[in-house]
């Protein structure tokens, strides 16, 4: 048994022996629930002897980790009561399910949130039977765990959840366990960096637990296997000082995890008190605890003579015979009377009184803070009158401004109305270095990107106590914004469109999150996951390849369509008038598409307002059909920014060669309104999708993305097949922006081509007009390799009418 230094010694007060005993015995009816919910099907507290009908059918879980996350939650308790600290539990080890669960119950949270499970011997059983069950829950902590605002399937992102939620929460202490395993993955790697983010003056502190327990499913662990000096001397490279508890006797590990514990607290206390009354540490060393205990601590030691306890073998279910194994059985049932459950539990089934106390009062309970449950804490975003920021268009197609930079300014007075008179608020926006290349700089008017160390003259906005949250990766960035929403507040996150996909998979989990969030009824709506895509695939003049790739649409369109919404604003107005929309909405995640580039623009506010409230349009003052009502030759559409530039050129060339030609021009914002509202609740109704697209007219779409995503939004819808898609088909270089356009045959001479093939009537000089649009893509090869910039008709092309 160890406490190693590393840092300024805790204060160690006495730990009172009968105080201990009541902790230990907590922590041993945690245990028993733990093991419960893993093997038992009935005789939940062991009344009679154990038959192998009392066991479940399929076991599932996972024990390993269990004993020390409740280990970890008596502790913190203590702590509660002792200190009035408002805590949030964030759990690593997600399959530690079952104790999280039972620690729930034991504090009473559980079953005032889940009144069938209730606090005596019939919950205990309803508790047991729930787990990993049809109709149950899962072995995560997740959703439906209460005080959970992390799922822990997919491991990761403990402690960057655990950082947003410390974010603006000044009283919050926010205590993470990394499991061993976990700190092997790429993303928790990279949240070690959370103290150069901390502002000890406006934000609430994260306690990380390292929990090295030495394996993970079936190996030994990177971490598990260095030694207490050298995991430390990588915490304290990144701003922790951190201290070691180790050990596999219980009063011992209690006691010095107890001093840890204590010490942390005091040592938080004393940073965030100097930095409150105007001092300045930049690298004051956030205490850490490196905790290490055996995996499938207390369970059993020696099975079938192989040993488990403190291998990888303790890691899911330690007895795999229990069902018919009549020794596994005899060892299960001495494995759960190990714990004593006549001592912790009444003859009832009730947690024994002397126990009972031992939580903390209402809110302060772990499983009830409401920091948990963010939607309590959540209040409505101060946000500007959309006016002050939208651009003149005098006429469509002829203004040309940056099309993110107006919602930079709207983001900028969003950060004046929410900042708090101490420098905190319940807004930010997180972005990889990227704010100002995305043109939202306005926001460093006021505030500054954040960072916890000295800073230089030469340095561009930077401050320890800014706001505007940058650090290079994605994964970060979206991590830090789950945790801020999930405990209540609001912000956006920023990022070029194609490294987005580096935090796709999080993107996913957190729209499984909201998912299964709206079944949850004591879940509180939080503010959306808003995800702004810019720096696009179709205009990247500098970079090459690697920056054009806009599939993060596709890998959010398949999910939940109560959550998903994807949005193709194809101007400034339009993309205010979405963003407002996005940051007023709660419990979905909105991808807003924008390229910051350069774009002309054609809608007013109250036209952009009206088209985004529809989802899509048919802009009338672009297209060419007559007024008799008779249905069109052809429609050209439109999804994006880029494809509307296209399809309004090709529809010009159209109306000045082939005037004749009936052309209807649809634009399309709400990307998910093409799926039918049966299936997605923004899915444009059959009288409105025939507005646009009519029953049987050939439609020639340009949309931004890859096409076969629009292949899949309509299918159901009639005629799907007269839907002819352009769009990115993996063709990129460094070039100009048009030759993207022409690489990926989306440009105006393509749409052109496509719609004289489709329309119902074959034109007059239709012929000669394809043979321009061939001719202007010959010429547009050569000029680009000789000039090294598109041909004048195209770069100052604006719409003439």
């Amino acid at each position: 048994m160890t406490l190693v230094d590393l840092a300024a010694p805790p204060t160690v007060d006495p730990y009172p022996v009968e105080e201990l005993e009541l902790d230990l015995r907590w922590w041993a009816a945690a245990n028993y629930l733990t093991v419960g919910q893993i093997y038992l099907a009935d005789d939940a507290l062991l009344d009679r002897p154990l038959t192998h009908a009392d066991v479940k059918p399929r076991l599932l879980g996972h024990w390993g980790t269990s004993p020390g996350l409740s280990a970890l939650y008596v502790q913190l308790n203590r702590l509660i009561r002792r200190t009035g600290t408002p805590c949030l539990y964030v759990a690593g080890p997600g399959h530690g399910g079952p104790a999280l669960v039972a620690n729930t119950w034991l504090e009473g949270t559980y079953s005032e949130l889940y009144p069938a499970i209730g606090p005596d011997a019939a919950g205990v059983r309803a508790l047991f039977r729930q787990f990993s069950t049809p109709g149950g829950i899962s072995s995560h902590v997740g959703v439906a765990t209460p005080g959970s605002v992390h799922e822990g399937g997919e491991l990761g992102y403990a402690l960057v959840h655990a950082a947003g939620a410390a974010f603006d929460h000044p009283d919050l202490l926010v205590a993470c366990v990394v499991g061993d395993g976990e700190a092997e993955t790429g993303p928790l790697s990279g949240s070690w960096k959370v103290p150069a983010f901390l502002d000890a003056r406006r934000d609430g502190a994260v306690l990380p637990v390292l929990h090295l327990n030495g394996y993970k499913i079936s190996s030994p662990t990177v971490w598990g296997r260095s030694s207490d000096e050298e995991v430390c001397s990588y915490l304290a490279s990144q701003g922790w000082a951190p201290v070691v508890v180790s050990g596999d006797d219980p009063r011992l590990v209690f006691t010095d995890l107890e001093a840890a514990l204590r010490g942390a607290h005091e040592r938080i206390a004393e940073i965030q008190a100097r930095a409150r009354s105007g001092g300045e540490d930049l690298r004051p060393g956030w205490p850490a605890i490196v905790l290490r205990t055996p995996k499938g601590w207390t369970g059993p030691a020696v099975v079938d003579g192989v040993q488990v306890e403190g291998t990888s073998r303790a890691h899911q279910v330690p007895l795999s015979g229990v069902q018919t194994d009549d020794a596994h059985l005899a060892l299960l049932e001495r494995w759960l009377r190990s714990y004593s459950p006549e001592l912790q539990f009444t003859a009832e089934g009730r947690l024994a009184p002397e126990l009972a106390a031992l939580a903390p009062d209402g809110d302060l309970r772990m499983g009830s803070t409401p920091y948990a449950n963010g939607g309590r804490l959540r209040r409505p975003l101060d946000l500007p009158v959309l006016a002050g920021y939208a651009v003149d268009v005098p006429s469509p197609g002829t203004t040309s401004v940056e099309t993110t930079h107006p919602l930079g300014e709207l983001l900028a007075e969003v950060y004046r109305r929410t900042t708090t008179p101490d420098g905190g608020g319940d807004f930010r926006l997180f972005c990889p270095d990227e704010t100002a290349s995305n043109r939202l700089q306005s926001v460093f008017e006021v505030t500054d990107r954040c960072l916890q160390a000295e800073v230089l003259p030469t340095d561009d906005h930077l401050s320890p106590h800014g706001r505007v949250m940058e650090v290079l990766s994605e994964h970060l960035c979206e991590g830090w914004l789950e945790g801020y929403l999930l405990t209540g507040r609001h912000g956006m996150f920023a990022t070029y469109e194609a490294f987005a996909m580096v935090s796709a998979s999080m993107v996913v989990q957190h729209v499984k999150w909201l998912q299964h969030a709206a079944d949850v009824p004591w879940r509180a709506p939080v503010s959306s996951l808003t995800i702004l895509l810019t720096s696009t695939c179709w205009r990247n003049d500098h970079n090459g390849f690697s920056h054009q790739g806009p599939g993060l649409i596709d890998a959010v369109i398949p999910l939940s369509p109560a959550i998903v919404r994807v949005w193709l604003p194809p101007d400034a107005n339009c993309l205010l008038s979405v963003a407002d929309h996005c940051l007023r909405s709660t419990d979905h995640v909105n991808l807003l598409v924008a390229d910051k580039q350069q774009h002309l623009q054609y809608l007013t506010l109250a036209e952009a307002a009206v088209h985004c409230a529809a989802g899509a349009s048919v802009w009338e003052w672009a297209g060419t059909e007559s007024d008799d009502g008779s249905a069109p030759d052809v429609v050209l559409a439109a999804a994006g920014d880029v494809p509307t530039l296209e399809v309004l050129a090709a529809a010009e060339l159209l109306r000045r060669e082939v005037p004749w030609l009936r052309v209807r021009m649809v634009n399309v914002v709400d990307l998910m309104g093409l799926l039918p509202p049966d299936v997605h609740p923004h899915g444009f109704t059959p009288e409105h999708f025939r507005e646009l697209f009519t029953d049987d007219a050939e439609v020639v779409f340009a949309f931004h993305g890859y096409p076969r995503a629009v292949h899949s939004l309509l299918h159901g819808r009639p005629g799907a097949g007269r839907f002819h898609v352009r769009g990115f088909e993996e063709q990129g270089t460094t070039t100009t922006p048009f030759d993207m356009v022409v690489l990926n045959r989306m440009s105006r001479y393509h749409l052109v081509l496509a719609a004289l093939e489709h329309a119902r009537r074959t034109p007059e000089h239709g012929a000669a007009l394809a043979a321009h649009c061939r001719e202007m893509l010959l010429r547009h090869e050569d000029h680009i390799r000789e000039h090294f910039e598109d041909m004048p008709e195209v770069r100052d092309w604006s719409w003439s009418g």
